[in-house]
């Protein structure tokens, strides 16, 4: 069972600004819930209970977000309203959280290595980029199908999707076989590769399930693309020995790190209200 999730939050989230001058990007409410709290209830539903999250300065609202605030609870007590706290007393109450700092931006595969102290060196652990979020409506989120497959693989597993290729430049993108429906053997994966130079059109998002080796092999990792760390070089050494499988979801995945998406994603969960409350 994978019980660790981490959680790199660390960014400065300039496309936001000046939203995310004094708020954490992960923070911004799709709604009434947090970014984060979405990839939380995911992990929850995938099996973890541990939650890790790297952190830097300005994030104190993610730690006092995931703990009781005892004043508004007091104010709120015995009136409507405190029944809208119900969803995070619930996370609260079933979930421990740990925190670490990335003192200095240097990539994705800096963050998960800073949280080694964190998930420990010993077991598998999930990691969710909380600004990608997804959801499934006919079945299993996207994390806890992706536990379901490390089960069976016992090894690496990235989500992927296929994009337009002329957005391949924006991704890490696999090279691979299937070996299965929607499941691929990754023999190669290239960071943001330019369009006519791309292996295929299956970028990687932000869910993976990584095993504990992954830390020794980002230990001997050299800076890559724009000088950061990159998770996507890690994992191609550890695909070259085919240690890495590539999951083409079931579900919908918002870019919640672009304007865009985050419209689009709100825009969903709206209309998934108003159905709701029409029930």
């Amino acid at each position: 069972m994978i019980k660790a999730c981490l959680f790199p939050a660390a960014g400065y989230g300039t496309r936001f600004l000046p939203a995310t001058k004094a708020m954490p990007k992960e923070m911004l409410p799709i709604l009434t819930k947090p970014l984060i709290q979405y990839g939380v209830e995911e992990a929850m539903e995938a099996g973890c209970n541990i939650m890790s999250i790297i952190t830097g300065r300005g994030k104190r609202a993610i730690t006092d977000h995931f703990d009781i605030s005892y004043e508004l609870e007091h104010q709120i007590q015995g009136s409507d309203k405190e029944k809208m706290l119900a969803d995070i007393r619930h996370i609260i109450d079933k979930c421990t959280f740990t925190y670490t700092r990335q003192n200095e931006m240097k990539g994705l595969g800096d963050a998960i290595y800073k949280g080694r102290v964190l998930v420990g060196e010993a077991n598998p652990f999930a990691v969710v980029l909380a600004d990608d979020l997804c959801v499934n409506s006919k079945g299993d989120g996207i994390l806890k199908q992706m536990v379901k497959l490390y089960e069976k693989y016992k090894c690496c597993v990235v989500a992927c999707m296929e994009v337009p290729t002329a957005e391949v430049n924006k991704y890490g993108v696999i090279e691979g076989n299937k070996i299965e429906d929607g499941v691929y053997m990754v023999s190669n994966m290239v960071e943001k590769p330019d369009i006519d130079k791309a292996p295929s059109n299956l970028a990687v998002i932000g869910r993976y399930i990584l095993t504990p080796d992954i830390f020794s092999v980002i230990k001997e990792t050299k800076p890559g693309k724009n000088g950061e760390l990159q998770i996507t070089d890690a994992l191609c050494t550890q695909a070259q020995k085919g240690m890495v499988i590539a999951y083409k979801f079931k579900g919908t995945r918002f870019d919640c790190g672009s304007v865009d998406g985050f419209v689009e994603a709100t825009n969903y969960f709206y209309d998934l209200e108003k159905k709701k409350n029409k029930k």
